[in-house]
């Protein structure tokens, strides 16, 4: 196994589960998450911010319960929810419609007859892509088909694509292209590029710098690294065995997914929870649960 303390760098990969909520989700990131949040909804005035629950219980006693990577509120009573998704998931986009919902229904409370509540909104931050396209944001909204009318602004959906933030470090990148950048590639970076300069990016190299990290935190963070890359490798290893046992692209193509299932079956037994291994094969929560 190969060892992270030789070839890890100054910064921590901020992408994974763990660490991912440690620099955006709890009391110490309130100032980054609050710039970060302005930078993608610039329209609205980010006052203070206060991080909910992470889990949320389903009303409905067979129903599914909704776990997110960070949840926070502004004075105003404005809801942010915010999910980080390492692999490709083929229904992320539903997957955050139902995660989205409990963060509308405990706005209400029983018996209420007003259905006026402030907005949520939906960040997905996403380690893959699904557009070919040069763009990082993606911006959803409830509107007519025809006429584009707005249904209402009180629930909207966000979702960075990060690979795609082919602009950064270049004259026409904003600051969300560069940051996207960051995000994408801290663990690799030897140092803080020039030019990126302002108090956004000064919070979050501080934050992924591995020398702030208290001793336990760094040895929970190079163990979680030595797991992500054994996962990484099972997959990769299983799908190609598999697929070359067909001979065909296709074959390779299906090897793959079902080295996924192979790999997701292992974690389960060795009794991860199931949005953890979601975020790290890229299957779905439905497939896991009925293995």
């Amino acid at each position: 196994m190969t060892d992270k303390t030789l070839t890890q760098g100054p910064y921590a990969d901020v992408l994974m589960d763990r660490w991912f909520k440690r620099t955006f989700g709890w009391a110490p990131a309130k100032r980054l998450m609050t710039l970060f949040l302005t930078e993608l909804i610039p329209e609205r005035k980010i006052v203070d911010l206060n991080f909910g629950p992470q889990e949320h219980i389903n009303p409905i006693e067979e129903g599914k319960d909704a776990r997110v990577d960070v949840e926070c509120t502004d004075a105003d009573g404005t809801r942010f929810v915010v999910e980080m998704q390492l692999a490709k998931q083929a229904d992320f986009y539903n997957r955050a419609v139902f995660n989205s919902t409990f963060a509308i229904q405990n706005q209400l409370k029983k018996g209420s007859r007003v259905y006026s509540f402030p907005p949520v909104y939906f960040i997905g931050v996403m380690n893959f892509s699904l557009h070919e396209e040069d763009r990082v944001l993606y911006r959803y909204r409830l509107r007519e088909d025809s006429s584009n009318e707005q249904m209402t602004d009180c629930l909207q959906y966000l979702f960075l694509e990060l690979p795609n933030c082919t602009k950064a470090m270049t004259a026409d990148a904003s600051v969300l292209d560069n940051f996207c950048y960051v995000l994408h590639n801290i663990s690799r970076l030897p140092e803080r590029p020039d030019g990126l300069e302002g108090e956004i990016f000064d919070l979050l190299f501080k934050s992924a710098d591995l020398s702030n990290f208290a001793t336990d935190e760094r040895t929970q963070y190079f163990e979680d690294m030595h797991t992500k890359e054994d996962i990484e490798r099972m997959i990769a290893y299983a799908g190609t065995a598999i697929g070359l046992e067909t001979g065909r692209k296709e074959g390779r193509e299906e090897g793959r997914e079902e080295g996924k299932l192979q790999v997701a079956k292992a974690m389960l037994d060795k009794g991860m929870d199931v949005e953890t291994i979601a975020s790290l094969t890229g299957l779905s929560v439905a497939q896991i649960q009925t293995m």
